[in-house]
């Protein structure tokens, strides 16, 4: 089986109700997976992600990639110790063989997922789009 990631999504933009709520569960759920969060002031974002302030917040799924069990756990007790609420334990899923995640809800109710798919070789780490 072969997955492909990172090549349908540009960007994922999330409304939340709570900017300095937010702000603490991401910069903790990103910086356990070695993931900078750059704030705006009025929003933050990293890689794809973009959060902002709406008079109505988002209720979505997602997942980041985490580079193995030992990630998922701690973005999971990062999560936790920075306001998310438990949706999943870490854990095997049944999804497919080798997939082992967690699950959160962020402040605003998002299911946010940290997911290891198991031993894969990646074609790359990132990708890279530069400008000029």
């Amino acid at each position: 089986m072969e997955l492909k990631r990172g090549r349908m999504i540009d960007h994922l933009h999330l409304r939340t109700r709570n900017l300095d709520a937010s702000r603490r569960f991401y910069a903790a759920v990103l910086a356990s997976l070695g993931i900078p969060l750059i704030d705006g002031g009025n929003h933050f974002f990293a890689d794809e992600l973009w959060v902002d302030v709406g008079e109505q917040s988002s209720h979505v799924h997602f997942a980041f990639q985490a580079a193995d069990h030992a990630a998922v756990d701690r973005w999971y007790a990062a999560g936790l110790a920075a306001g998310g609420r438990d949706n999943g334990p870490p854990g095997d899923r049944p999804y497919h063989p080798g997939y082992y995640a967690a699950f959160l809800l962020d402040p605003d109710g998002n299911n946010v997922e940290a997911v290891h798919h198991g031993p894969a070789k990646r074609s790359a780490e990132a990708v890279t789009i530069s400008f000029g």
